[in-house]
């Protein structure tokens, strides 16, 4: 499964305005590594992120343990609101 497409649908998973959901793929500066920028509704940005950052953490470990199984690049997810 593509690493994108994957974060969408776990952002999606939690967040309420399901369709305010946008993720996608930047070029990074370092080498082997792929960032991916995520922009979910203000109203959404706290239920994402969960107490003390442990939604935001289990997505980034799912993410990144899938990068593992098919290109083992290094994944940085940013969490922003609009």
């Amino acid at each position: 499964m593509d690493l994108v497409l994957l974060t969408e649908e776990l952002i999606k998973a939690l967040a309420v305005n399901k369709d305010d959901v946008s993720v996608k793929e930047f070029p990074s500066d370092e080498e082997n590594t792929m960032l991916i920028e995520v922009m979910v509704s203000s109203d959404d940005i706290a239920r994402v992120i969960g107490k003390a950052g442990r939604n935001a953490n289990a997505v980034r470990t799912l993410v990144q343990a899938s990068s593992y199984l098919k290109d083992n690049k290094k994944i940085k997810i940013n969490i922003d609101s609009f």
